[in-house]
């Protein structure tokens, strides 16, 4: 299964001078409100200086006597096979999200991709895996996804939701305070109409079918309790299928500087700051909302950041529109999470021969062999025992299965490397032009 996913990638280093004061920022991908609001020349120094619109700093400092530094390794280039270490008086994590993948039969088949995967496929050269596909899973993206497929030219057999949007009327509220959320999710559902895409709500697929590669699903009815209704299930023809259960955050890199996590996401404050003294923590790291809230989460951490670095104390008033807007999308998020969740049983559907962990192949019946002969109460334990999550990815990807498997809670796990990094890198760490 491809997967999509955000993370500290370094394009470049940019000096922003404004006066005396300089501003050096780490840049990556994904979004940096932060970048420009802490700009001591405001954004028109700061894109001048090379930073570019929708940038994402994960490391700031000026030359003002700092009382803590840090040095953050980072990888670089495309294919992130070069090292570049940063020195910054105040660091901004801002490491994004990535999907949670749940496991079923035949989730491994080829032609088997996240709902972030295909959408970046798309977004990043038009580029799509087959000619007639099924989007499934829970959440708000199966809808640019299935759109995007769409009108991409493939056709899109069916939209499969597991929850029941007719549940969002409860959170009316919420709702009102984001109309903008709104009409973008009405304009998707007009394309789905004009493109003759199925909806099936309260629906999951429980199988994908193919020997050398994807050729169809079984998707099946769910129950009031997020069960399979026995006697609904329909095998749909297909070539992929879009599958995602939602975004978990990186805290990686703040759970290795010590910061205060709260089950997934990183703790902060009115002014984005952890608990550790020059650490500031912005967009999905805190919490997954979207870009409208990572943006207003850096444009506070931004303005914070450069009015420490100055010593003064930062005035909210600055950023009075940001704070608005990051309560109410808080807020719409909050109940959004409430509606779109996987279904409540979905680890019936993973039988003991499923493959679980990837990396290692472990299999669904290793884990409850584990938990219910050898007594494994947590994550941890399972992967001591089966090594379920001692792969390439560190159980990013397989922790979430194997710890609904086990019957625990989900986690923060404290990870040596937020990255995957090759050894030459490692071998050359510390060396002068490592700088």
């Amino acid at each position: 299964m491809a997967e999509a996913h955000g993370g500290p990638e370094v394009v470049r280093v940019a000096e922003v001078r404004g006066g005396s004061e300089v501003l050096r920022v780490a840049v990556a991908p994904g979004g940096s409100e932060a970048v420009v609001a802490a700009a001591p020349g405001g954004p028109e120094a700061a894109r001048a200086a090379g930073v570019p619109d929708g940038a994402a700093a994960i490391g700031a400092a000026q030359p003002t006597a700092p009382a803590r530094s840090f040095t953050i390794h980072a990888l670089t280039g495309p294919l992130q096979e070069a090292s570049v270490t940063l020195r910054a008086d105040a660091v901004l994590l801002a490491t994004g999200g990535y999907e949670k993948v749940l496991p079923f039969p035949g989730w491994t088949l080829p032609g088997v991709v996240t709902a972030g995967g295909a959408q970046a496929m798309l977004k990043g050269g038009l580029v799509v895996s087959g000619r007639r596909a099924v989007v499934a899973g829970t959440g708000p993206l199966l809808l640019p996804v299935a759109t995007g497929l769409a009108a991409a030219g493939v056709d899109v057999a069916a939209l499969v939701e597991s929850a029941d949007p007719r549940r969002l009327a409860r959170r009316a509220g919420a709702l009102a305070a984001q109309p903008g959320k709104v009409a973008e999710g009405a304009r998707y559902a007009v394309q789905l109409l004009r493109h003759r895409v199925k909806s099936l709500t309260r629906h999951t697929v429980v199988e994908a079918h193919g020997s050398e590669r994807l050729t169809a699903v079984t998707v099946a009815a769910l129950d009031d309790d997020g069960r399979v209704r026995t006697g609904t299930e329909r095998r749909i023809a297909c070539d992929t299928l879009a599958v995602g259960h939602g975004m978990l955050p990186h805290t990686d890199l703040a759970e290795s500087l010590g910061c205060r996590v709260d089950g997934l996401v990183v703790h902060v404050d009115g002014e984005q700051r952890t608990d550790v003294p020059g650490v500031w923590a912005a967009g999905e790291t805190t919490g997954i909302g979207g870009s409208t809230l990572s943006l207003a989460e850096g444009h506070i951490a931004g303005q914070s950041i450069a009015a420490r670095l100055n010593g003064r104390e930062p005035d909210p008033r600055e950023w009075a529109a940001a704070a608005d807007s990051r309560t109410r999308t808080r807020e719409f998020f909050a109940a959004i999470d409430t509606v779109y969740a996987p279904p409540a049983h979905w680890t019936d559907q993973v039988t003991d021969d499923t493959v679980v962990c990837r990396c290692e192949e472990v299999t669904g019946g290793a884990i409850r062999e584990a938990v219910g002969q050898l007594g494994a109460g947590d994550v941890r334990t399972v992967k001591l025992l089966t090594r379920a999550g001692m792969g390439w990815c560190q159980g990013r990807i397989c922790e979430p299965a194997v710890a609904g498997l086990a019957g625990c809670e989900q986690s923060a796990a404290r990870r040596l490397l937020a990255r995957p990094v090759p050894l030459g890198v490692l071998a050359h760490a510390g060396e002068p032009d490592d700088d």
